[in-house]
């Protein structure tokens, strides 16, 4: 398992060290988030050129991760400028390595709405479908 050095890789994530993913994921991987469900490096790939092409200065944070046997999970800080705004994405990942110690499965675990919200049609809707759905400020536990 190269869990280290996978964190260190996503800590680091640039267009220019894409290519180091076929080191750290197995030819065949899967990788499912919120939008995406892919196998293979180049599909993988595919997934973080896209996301380049399409966010402002994105970058992960790792702040923690823990290890079972063949399974490793990673919680995460995504970051990114979306119409000069700074967003923060929290989500964690869990990782399923092969005997080989590279990635066969990786599978994002993160709420979608945190970015469809900064979205002005979609926000607005999910905004009114959040209060609609949540307890009263008068219920709530944590502020």
């Amino acid at each position: 398992m190269k869990i280290q050095d996978l964190i260190s890789w996503y800590n680091n994530l640039s267009p220019s060290s894409l290519t180091h993913l076929k080191v750290l994921y197995d030819e065949g991987a899967r990788f499912r988030d919120p939008f995406n469900d892919v196998c293979g490096h180049d599909a993988i790939i595919a997934v973080f050129e896209h996301m380049y092409e399409q966010c402002d200065d994105p970058g992960f944070q790792v702040s923690e991760h823990q290890v079972d046997g063949s399974v490793a999970w990673v919680s995460w800080v995504f970051q990114l400028n979306l119409h000069n705004k700074p967003i923060k994405i929290p989500g964690t990942t869990r990782f399923e390595f092969g005997e080989d110690g590279r990635v066969i499965d990786h599978r994002d675990y993160w709420d979608s709405a945190d970015l469809l919200v900064e979205f002005p049609m979609l926000g607005s809707i999910i905004r009114y479908t959040r209060k609609r759905l949540s307890l009263s400020d008068q219920q709530r536990f944590c502020k």
